[in-house]
């Protein structure tokens, strides 16, 4: 019926529609239209009249199952009542109601047996019900099973059906739907808490070695890797650590660090715990003087440590032989058993000393009676020092050349210079005392003593001339080497005649060679003075005769001080000018460098000394002290009066003074008169 009422409004509206569309001029178009619309009118009121039909057919097959089930009702009409049926039983709807408590329980028990609730992020345990090419199966009594990677199964080779492992829950269920386990992660967090509970209760537990690394070990410990350092292998030092690889150890955890995933184990606190135990009685027992077998289980350069069974003790190297060696591997080895002795040993800081050589004889008791003093040996160098060095005779027996012994020249020298180690060389006994067991030894014994020649007097007598090496400089000279053991002196004074030498390194250097004469000889004492200079004629000889009092020169000032200038005059002498007389005649001071006309105002032979004057060039002031130093010098020389010249001259600068004492100076001048008529009276009484 509401479909009919649906299409009786379409029809409505549609002539409402067909109304609002623009009209058509066109004839034949509006009677195309028309026969179409009634068309589609004819076939709309077909459809409703099939509707209608079918409609009423429904209707009439819904009453005739009614009557049918009607009929069968009356047919079957039980006579049972319903007066006692427990309607409130009837209503309730829920699942397992029509159970007993008992009943519900043990329905309950076995389905908590059949499945498991699992978590992520778990570990379980699971059983291998499957395996294939390239999984296994595993069944953890959840829903549905989980499959785990045969490579993770390496360590298992003989897996089988039926085997538990430990398995790790990643996911319950992923995109998809299945359970997804890890037995890779199972072990190492089951590895992480069998470690930390190792470490807790000090358990010692086994791993298996996998590899070398740079310092240790790399142990596998319940699937972690562990460190094992060299040094916590065996109380001995490892020199190879392959050895160990691809075998199992007993180890125990010291050190876990979460952060960086690091578990360090050690297989010497093993080994320590027994050796304490071995240590402490071989302390007890342990007296001086007693032999024991050792290991020499380390070795370095000064001697070997030597494990006596849980306790080292060091054997020095001056301990192993009676003779000298450079290093204890030119007579032992590592993991060699020697036997030792006792030397001491300190209880409290557990100090063992050790003595290999003590066990033979010494090798002084065997040294045979024909060595004595003055006797030649020979032997090998084996030590050099700053003092000597040190002649083998035999192992054990050593004998001391000091480097004084070693050549007749008096100027100590390096002994490496003469000697090194290895040389075979003899040698003559010089003192020996078995006693101590010392001996000195002398190598120039050999030879000749130079002085003790009988040429050496002739050779070297006052006045000959020789040329010697320069060995040593001091402040106040130096000392030449004119042959191996005649040495002599030449005094800073015998170097030169003109120049003014402070040290002798101002004039020549160590190992250069010199020109010398001889000054005087003393065998007897082996000395033997020398001079340079002497090799010339005194040049001041001829000086005296140039740079005579008064006389003018050119000089060049070359130093300047306080007191006064040091000054270069011709023919490479020097003289000195005092700063007072060290004025031009603009009264200004001459400095270093400039040449000027200088006047000498004094001149000594024999102290090579010549004072000269700047302003007594040019200034008439400084003639009286030139007199007075010229007559005081005539007077010491040739003790003849001074010239009335110079008499005049001092009376002229007498007048000048400012004493004014008229009389004192009338004395002066008949004092020098009877000075000078006292030689004329003396040359009449000769005459007489």
């Amino acid at each position: 019926m509401a479909k009919a009422q649906k299409d009786q409004k379409e029809k409505s509206e549609e002539p409402k529609s067909k109304a609002n569309k623009p009209s058509m001029d066109d004839a034949p178009v509006k009677k195309a239209v028309k026969g179409a619309a009634a068309a589609d009118l004819f076939e709309k009121d077909e459809l409703t009249e099939f509707k209608q039909e079918k409609k009423a057919e429904e209707e009439e097959g819904i009453s005739r199952m009614i009557r049918d089930v009607s009929t069968r009702m009356a047919a079957t009409e039980s006579t049972i009542t319903t007066e006692n049926f427990d309607w409130d039983a009837y209503d309730r709807k829920g699942f397992g109601e029509g159970y007993s408590s008992k009943d519900r329980e043990a329905l309950l028990k076995q389905y908590e047996g059949t499945v498991t609730s699992v978590n992520e992020s778990e570990l379980v345990t699971g059983t291998v019900v499957g395996i294939n090419d390239r999984d296994v199966i595993l069944n953890i009594g959840f829903k549905s099973d989980g499959l785990v990677p045969l490579a993770e199964f390496k360590d298992m080779t003989n897996l089988k059906i039926g085997d538990v492992v430990d398995l790790f829950i990643e996911e319950r269920e992923n995109a998809m739907g299945q359970l997804v386990l890890s037995r890779r992660k199972a072990k190492l967090l089951k590895g992480w808490e069998r470690v930390q509970t190792a470490l807790d209760k000090d358990e010692v537990i086994e791993g298996f070695v996998k590899r070398r690394t740079k310092g240790g070990l790399i142990v596998d410990v319940f699937g972690i890797e562990a460190f094992l350092p060299g040094s916590q292998i065996d109380v001995k030092p490892i020199r190879d650590f392959d050895i160990y690889v691809n075998k199992n150890i007993e180890v125990k955890v010291v050190k876990i660090n979460y952060t960086n995933d690091n578990v360090v184990v050690s297989h010497k606190v093993l080994i320590e715990k027994d050796l304490e135990q071995q240590k402490a009685v071989i302390l007890t027992n342990l007296e001086k003087g007693q032999v024991l077998e050792g290991v020499i289980k380390n070795m370095t350069n000064f001697g070997v440590f030597i494990d006596l069974g849980g306790v080292d003790g060091l054997l020095h190297i001056t301990d192993i032989s009676w003779g000298r060696i450079s290093h204890p591997e030119e007579l032992l080895k590592l993991d060699q058993v020697v036997k030792v002795v006792v030397l001491d040993f300190d209880e409290d800081k557990k100090r063992i000393s050790l003595g290999m050589k003590q066990l033979t004889p010494h090798p002084w008791e065997s040294l045979t009676a024909d060595i004595a003093i003055g006797s030649k040996v020979k032997g090998k160098i084996v030590n050099v020092a700053d003092y000597g060095a040190f002649l083998e005779l035999q192992p054990g027996v050593e004998g001391l050349i000091h480097v004084s012994e070693m050549s007749w020249s008096q100027h100590l020298r390096n002994p490496q210079d003469f000697l090194k180690v290895g040389d075979e060389l003899g040698a003559v006994v010089l003192t020996i005392d078995r006693d101590e067991r010392k001996m000195s030894l002398g190598i120039k014994q050999l030879s000749e003593d130079p002085w003790t020649r009988q040429d050496v007097l002739a050779k070297y007598a006052v006045g000959t001339r020789h040329k010697g090496i320069v060995r040593n400089l001091t402040n106040f000279g130096l000392f030449i080497e004119l042959e191996e053991g005649i040495d002599g002196l030449v005094h800073v004074s015998d170097l030169s005649w003109t120049k003014k030498i402070k040290h002798p390194s101002e004039f020549i250097k160590v190992g250069e060679s010199l020109d010398v004469q001889v000054l005087e000889l003393d065998a007897t004492n082996r000395r033997l003075a020398l001079s340079h200079k002497q090799l010339e004629e005194n040049p001041w000889d001829t000086f005296e005769t140039i740079f005579t009092v008064g006389s003018e020169h050119k000089c060049t000032i070359i130093s300047k001080n306080d007191k006064g200038a040091v000054l270069e005059l011709p023919y490479g002498i020097e003289g000195f000018c005092a700063a007072k007389n060290l004025v031009k005649e603009d009264n200004s001071k001459a400095e270093v460098g400039e040449a000027y006309e200088f006047k000498v105002l004094e001149f000594s032979k024999d102290d090579r000394r010549i004072a000269l004057s700047l302003k007594a060039t040019w200034s008439a002031e400084e003639e009286k002290p030139t007199a007075q130093l010229q007559a005081a010098a005539g007077v010491a020389k040739k003790k003849v009066a001074p010239k009335g010249k110079s008499i005049d001259k001092i009376n002229q600068e007498a007048e000048k003074s400012t004493l004014g004492d008229i009389e004192a100076l009338s004395a002066l001048k008949e004092k020098m008169s009877a000075a000078k008529a006292k030689p004329a009276d003396e040359s009449k009484s000769e005459n007489l």
